[in-house]
């Protein structure tokens, strides 16, 4: 699904960017988590996220293990994200109609039932690259509703004034989590084996769910109810193709996931053929990653980029490619720093393009506009996923991860020279 860009930016009512009505004079790095029901978040989330992080550290290694082959990693990664993009419109329509306390519940719940299949069929030592493909795209289906939720309702739960820090801690959170899940995994691979980080990130579901049913929110927003959803899917497509600063960073979007971030599924692959390590090598890469992309939300958090938060992410679009060309070629364990260096432009990339999304989009639509920066994150991730699979295949992986990183800095340049204006961004 294209956005397209107007070619003219247009005068359109909507909120005032936080940055320019709000002194941040007294923010402090935890200010966000004044509020009781970011805490009650803050702590389910990063309990879910470790268990997610040892599934997806543990389900990479399977996978290859059974099948040896690069592109079934990329298969299960294009099985995980194809679901996202059918459904990620309609799931921001969702969620600009029903509580969302009440959706991520239900979601939380739903991702519980792949993590304890993959339990089930590894202790019965019968899994196959076909489950585990098949289950991806379940947890996919569920992901569609859960990422433009989850990010949407950090909104309800803190001040306005709080919303850049609260989104910039959820971040850390989440990649807090990247770093002790992968070194988790990597000991618990070794030790015993992979159904166990299976179950315990279904189990750990239960933090999530626990935490947002002892939320006690104020009275639910009005909805468009009336609306058909056709209608809202159409109103929040023009809202976002009208404004072009809201069009270009879900473009820039768009090409950080198909170019900068495919390399991620094919990290199994990379470290066993290329670096000649093993699982627990594995974890420590992730857990370098994990360790900068922390390093990145703290910076955020402490308002490092404040006021000119559009000229940071024009910097990071030039320098992680040029991290990204590097670790393909540098050796173990220089990789581990190399990989540090991702873990951080990643994180200064990602969230300063949600914050300046969710700072400047109206709360009525607000569950569309994220649901389409879903969709172009994690809803095209399949198309680079499938095609660095195949190159690494045909031309081995470090040539495959380096091209990728070219065409990422040529593509992000000519998004920011087509919307200039997101340079100016605050």
């Amino acid at each position: 699904m294209k956005i397209p860009v107007p070619e003219k930016s247009e005068a359109l009512p909507g909120p005032a960017p936080i940055d320019a009505t709000v002194s941040r004079s007294g923010a402090s790095t935890f200010s966000a988590l004044k509020h009781r029901n970011f805490q009650l978040y803050f702590g389910g989330q990063l309990v879910s996220n470790i268990g997610t992080w040892m599934q997806t550290v543990a389900q990479g290694w399977v996978v290859y293990q059974i099948g040896r082959s690069e592109i079934t990693l990329g298969l299960v990664a294009f099985a995980s994200a194809i679901p996202v993009l059918i459904a990620s419109p309609w799931a921001g329509v969702l969620v600009d109609r029903m509580s969302r306390q009440k959706l991520l519940m239900l979601t939380q719940a739903g991702a519980m039932i792949p993590a304890f299949s993959l339990a089930a069929l590894t202790f019965a030592d019968v899994l196959q690259e076909w489950h585990v493909i098949a289950l991806a795209a379940l947890l996919g289906l569920v992901n569609a509703f859960d990422a433009p939720a989850r990010q949407t309702f950090v909104s309800e739960m803190v001040a306005r004034e709080d919303l850049p820090n609260a989104i910039a801690l959820n971040s850390m959170v989440t990649n807090s989590a990247r770093v002790i899940g992968p070194a988790l995994a990597g000991l618990a691979l070794a030790a015993v084996g992979a159904a166990w980080c299976f179950t315990v990130n279904g189990l750990s579901f239960l933090a999530v769910i626990l935490g947002l049913g002892l939320m006690k929110l104020p009275p639910p927003r009005k909805t468009q109810r009336a609306v058909s959803p056709r209608e809202q899917l159409k109103s929040g497509l023009k809202y976002t193709a009208k404004r072009r600063e809201l069009a270009g960073l879900i473009l820039l979007a768009l090409v950080f996931s198909v170019f900068g971030v495919s390399y991620a599924p094919m990290l199994p692959a990379f470290v066993q053929t290329v670096l000649k390590q093993d699982a627990l090598a594995y974890g420590l890469v992730n857990a370098a990653i994990g360790i900068g992309a922390v390093l990145g939300a703290v910076l955020l958090a402490r308002n490092v980029g404040h006021g000119r938060r559009g000229k940071l992410l024009a910097g990071v679009n030039v320098a992680f490619p040029l991290m990204l060309v590097a670790f393909a070629y540098v050796g173990y364990p220089l990789t581990l720093v190399v990989a540090f260096g991702l873990g951080l432009g990643y994180m200064l990339q990602f969230t300063t393009i949600n914050t300046l999304l969710q700072t400047r989009v109206e709360d009525e639509y607000r569950g569309r506009v994220m649901a389409l920066y879903t969709l172009a994150f994690f809803g095209f991730s399949p198309l680079g996923n499938l095609s660095i699979g195949y190159l690494a295949q045909h031309l081995g992986l470090r040539v495959s991860i380096a091209l990728f990183a070219v065409l990422s800095l040529i593509l992000s340049r000519l998004a920011l020279w087509k919307t200039p204006e997101v340079k100016t961004l605050r």
